[in-house]
């Protein structure tokens, strides 16, 4: 500012010079004595003087509007911004003390690939608890580009922009960013799915996120069961009690289920086949989880062994598939992991149900195991579990709610013997619930054995994504600190 007002002062004196110079009063000027010139002087930098503080004076008044107009601004704008943005340092510290920490996770599945945006604090000495969410969903399922990869990048990208309008700029760099994939990947040829993979690959290390070698991969089904367990336990607060009581999960995809939950009972341990326990650190502490996932038996490929059909392949020769579990009088086509199907019902000979029933265990025989602890544990189910339910009155669509195992077979009947007269618009109806029915007996479950069935618990969803990245952060977490 000082600057300006010898520069404007200067200026200012110097035009008056030049004025007083070339004017039209320069002869006049010329007849004044040297005591004339000075009179001159005196008034010429007592005027530049006058005009300088002017200047400054204005732009002190600019500055301060300026100021005042952006500090309303920050004021109107604060109650509509997410506490994720203002409540936190650049270092990752809430105003609170508490530490914010962000991660994301894709979820790859069957029908469609599904970002999840979380945001945690962590309480100094305790264990963190989720802030806050943001979900988007793209159909179709990654699998649905193993002939075109490149097409698969956009959708990767579209997903990856809504996480960084929701992550704040500050903790770009430190965020993980994972995909996984389920069982629509797992399905396809080896080759395919790691060259989908490794284009994922390309579009993430060109993110601005924290990317690690292991950042894309395809989940084993026991891990996706394994992080369905986290995720409930840690909704319900169960992670937080050391030897506090655990809740199981129950999870239907459309090429696998998953069930898992941590036995209690000595027996339980000793007589799970192998590959049906695993070793779970969290927190500092170690679960030994009853998980296992079935591949195959996902409510879609459920539908296409039901029928007949083999996974991947379309029907010999284009040959119609006729099932006991579909109306008498249906017709129709049925698409599956990018193969049309024509279908059929076929003529009954009993009731439908009783037809289909027996149709569906001759797909489940010996392909299940069955655990006796299942019946005293509490257990939620989640996706196609719940989607049923909802769709034929059982729960309420929106809050979900409780049923009892054989509430799935009541249902079953009654949709079964509407079929056997009028066709619905839902014509797997019959066959989903017989199935969903059969395969909950099959894992132990009496009828009476009660469900909470739900898609969000304290209002985030009860996917397994939640659960895989709190596991990899936590990872993360013991690798830089390996004595803790």
């Amino acid at each position: 500012i000082k600057k300006g007002i010898r520069y404007e002062t200067s200026r200012k004196t110097s035009y008056i010079f030049q004025q007083l110079q070339h004017g039209p009063w320069q002869t006049r000027m010329r007849k004044i004595s040297n005591h004339g010139s000075l009179r001159v002087a005196k008034v010429a930098y007592p005027l530049g003087l006058c005009v300088g503080l002017f200047i400054y004076v204005a732009y002190i008044k600019w500055h301060r509007a300026t100021a005042t107009q952006a500090f309303f601004s920050i004021t109107r704008a604060a109650p509509g911004t997410r506490w994720g943005q203002q409540a936190h340092s650049p270092q990752g510290t809430a105003a609170d003390g508490h530490e914010v920490f962000y991660g994301i996770m894709f979820d790859a599945g069957s029908t469609g690939t599904r970002v999840h945006v979380f945001q945690f604090a962590r309480p100094p000495r305790e264990t963190p608890t989720l802030t806050h969410e943001t979900f988007k969903a793209l159909k179709p399922g990654l699998s649905a580009y193993a002939d075109d990869v490149e097409k698969s990048a956009q959708g990767i990208q579209e997903l990856l922009d809504v996480a960084k309008q929701d992550i704040p700029f500050d903790f770009w760099k430190a965020t993980p960013l994972v995909l996984k994939a389920t069982a629509g990947l797992r399905l396809l040829p080896g080759e395919k799915a790691q060259k989908l993979l490794q284009k994922v690959k390309e579009v993430f290390k060109a993110s601005p996120f924290l990317v690690g070698d292991d950042c894309v991969s395809i989940m084993n089904g026991t891990d996706e069961g394994v992080s369905a367990w986290i995720t409930v336990n840690f909704l319900t607060g169960s992670l937080k009690t050391p030897g506090g009581s655990s809740v199981g999960m129950l999870d239907l995809g459309g090429g696998s289920t998953q069930i898992a939950f941590l036995p209690r009972v000595e027996g339980t341990l000793q007589a799970s086949p192998p590959g049906y326990l695993t070793a779970l650190r969290m927190f500092n502490r170690t679960y030994k989880l009853y998980s296992y996932s079935y591949l195959g038996l996902g409510l879609m490929s459920a539908r296409l062994a039901i029928l007949g059909g083999v996974e991947g392949q379309p029907a010999k020769d284009g040959k119609e598939l006729v099932s006991p579990c579909l109306s008498p009088s249906f017709k129709g086509e049925w698409e599956h992991a990018e193969v049309t199907y024509r279908v059929s019902g076929q003529k009954a000979v009993a009731s439908l149900h009783e037809l289909c029933a027996a149709r569906v265990s001759e797909v489940l025989r010996n392909r299940v195991h069955r655990t006796e602890e299942v019946k005293h544990v509490d257990f939620y189910a989640f996706s196609y579990y719940y989607d049923l339910a909802a769709g034929v009155g059982l729960i309420d669509a929106e809050k979900g709610g409780s049923l009892v195992v054989g509430d799935f077979e009541i249902a079953a009947k009654y949709v079964c013997r509407t079929l056997e007269t009028q066709p619905q618009s839902s014509p797997f109806a019959c066959m989903d619930l017989t199935y969903v029915s059969l395969l909950l007996q099959e894992f132990g479950f009496p009828r009476s054995k009660v469900l909470k069935l739900t898609r969000k618990i304290d209002n985030v969803e009860t996917s397994w994504a939640l659960g895989a990245i709190f596991h990899y952060i936590d990872s993360l977490n013991r690798q830089k600190s390996p004595a803790s």
